[in-house]
């Protein structure tokens, strides 16, 4: 039981855009991902950044990376999720995973539906390969935060909880690590018998 009270977060943020990979203009997703990530977990935690095209061996390569290699708990993408032929961010998602999780991508559309009725262009997906959850974001920064916090009225009540009250407790579930997040950005729901 000490060990797992003793594992540390490691989250890898993958940006995909081919963009941005090539400095075109300065990615935003990263930096936007990590900031949120910052303000939102009470845990400390690492983070391996990757800016990569749209290239769907690339992305796998990546995503293969992070898990297999780097061990991170989760791991964020955001960019290439719509149904244009260079959007394969979830194809390379789905390519790599051992088990979907739908639930994940339902409630992103969920949310940014609130927001704009393109949402249902959006083929985001979560899924699990090994030990890690991977969760595809979309690639504009107030998107990246409404699919991540939800969609809350004018006084900050939660009216659509997002993706992220479930994070926490999916990652006790998948490989025993424990974190928990700041309630005034986002509550994480667990279980009573989970809670510690």
């Amino acid at each position: 039981m000490t060990a797992l009270l003793e594992k540390k977060l490691k989250i890898g943020l993958v940006s995909v855009s081919d963009r941005a990979s090539s400095g075109v203009y300065t990615d935003q997703g990263i930096p936007e991902l990590q900031a949120w990530l910052e303000r939102a977990l009470i845990d400390e935690f690492d983070v391996e950044t990757r800016l990569i095209p749209d290239e769907q061996a690339e992305i796998e390569k990546t995503l293969i990376e992070l898990v297999d290699d780097c061990q991170c708990h989760l791991v964020l993408t955001t960019g290439g999720t719509g149904p244009a032929k260079r959007d394969v961010t979830p194809d390379a998602t789905l390519a790599v995973a051992d088990r979907e999780m739908p639930g994940f991508g339902e409630q992103m559309r969920q949310v940014s539906l609130h927001f704009v009725p393109t949402a249902i262009l959006s083929r985001q997906v979560g899924v699990i390969r090994k030990n890690t959850l991977i969760l595809n974001l979309p690639g504009q920064p107030k998107a990246i935060k409404e699919t991540l916090e939800g969609v809350k009225d004018e006084k900050g009540n939660v009216l659509v909880k997002g993706i992220f009250a479930a994070v926490p407790y999916c990652l006790q579930l998948i490989d025993g690590i424990y974190i928990d997040t700041q309630p005034d950005v986002i509550e994480s729901f667990r279980p009573k018998s989970a809670r510690r």
